[in-house]
């Protein structure tokens, strides 16, 4: 079974005077609010309703649950404010920041998580969705962003930490070829170039499928500049983690973006080794199930490389 939740407070856990401010950015009170599950961030994620009626979607963390989480929804703030209205994410109502707790109050978005195991349909609406969201941020309507080959520079240093320092639960076939992982890694970083302004974590938990049709992306602190094929590539590793059905997606993507196959391939091989390696790492303070859903995601993208290796 993959995990892909962390641990998370809950909205009466959140300190009065955040809550009130919420409040505030909402103009009533709070009165009922309901948790959801997903994500791996160890703060509270609530959708709520005030005495008015109105309706919104409130994340709210300080530094005792994660020093580093309340960075996070500063940046998830900040990009979320940027985005074009029609991109496919919701809005930024308001946000409360006192230097320890961040509080974002976003948009309301009925919807559901995709189905796990991914059913073919759902994969289809949210490629499509994710093609024409690459055409709305290209170029990045948000400014002052990492780009991709930045943000992940360090975690494709995965197969070399690995070859220094084997585990003794390698899979055989990687261990073999641990010298080249290391080069086709190097090929997947400089593959990572473009002016498209891309989420960088998607996956079906920050995925809400409404029943208008419409896909809506939410999550957005990891959001850099990259190429165009890059959300659809990692929105096929999620597939391939649930155990879908990925057979030839690899080439319809590069055809359908002018990329070369072997560059999407190459990138799931630096992927694979990030995910390998950082699972070995004790987990970050408030989040202990990461490290789990790290491994198991190491494990299927290793076995789609291999699969396409041997093909």
């Amino acid at each position: 079974m993959v995990v892909h939740a962390g641990v998370r407070i809950g909205w009466l856990d959140v300190p009065d005077e955040v809550r009130a401010a919420v409040e505030v950015v909402l103009g009533a009170p709070v009165v009922e609010a309901t948790s959801q599950v997903g994500g791996f961030s160890p703060g509270t994620a609530d959708r709520v309703r005030s005495a008015d009626g109105r309706r919104a979607f409130v994340k709210a963390v300080g530094l005792a649950q994660n020093p580093d989480s309340p960075g996070m929804h500063r940046r998830e703030a900040r990009i979320t404010a940027a985005l074009p209205a029609h991109a496919p994410a919701p809005r930024l109502l308001g946000v409360h920041d006192d230097g320890d707790w961040v509080a974002l109050v976003l948009e309301d978005v009925e919807g559901r998580h995709p189905v796990t195991p991914w059913r073919p349909d759902e994969v289809f609406r949210v490629l499509a969705t994710l093609e024409r969201m690459a055409h709305t941020l290209t170029p990045t309507p948000v400014d002052d962003v990492p780009t991709a080959a930045g943000s992940l520079a360090d975690d494709f240093e995965g197969w070399r930490n690995i070859a220094s320092d084997p585990p003794s639960d390698l899979d055989a076939w990687a261990t073999e070829r641990l010298d080249e992982f290391v080069v086709w890694t190097d090929r997947g970083l400089s593959a990572l170039t473009g002016d498209t302004l891309v989420h960088l974590d998607v996956r079906a938990d920050n995925l809400l499928m409404g029943t208008d049709g419409r896909v809506t992306v939410v999550d957005w602190p990891w959001a850099c500049t990259g190429p165009a094929w890059l959300d659809r590539l990692l929105l096929l590793l999620n597939v391939r983690l649930y155990g879908g059905d990925t057979h030839d997606m690899i080439r319809r993507c590069a055809a359908e973006t002018g990329a070369n196959p072997d560059d999407l391939v190459a990138v799931l091989i630096g992927l694979a080794g990030f995910f390998l390696d950082t699972a070995r790492r004790p987990p970050p303070p408030g989040i202990p199930t990461v490290r789990a859903f790290q491994r198991a995601q190491g494990d299927a993208v290793l076995a789609w490389v291999r699969a396409m290796w041997t093909s």
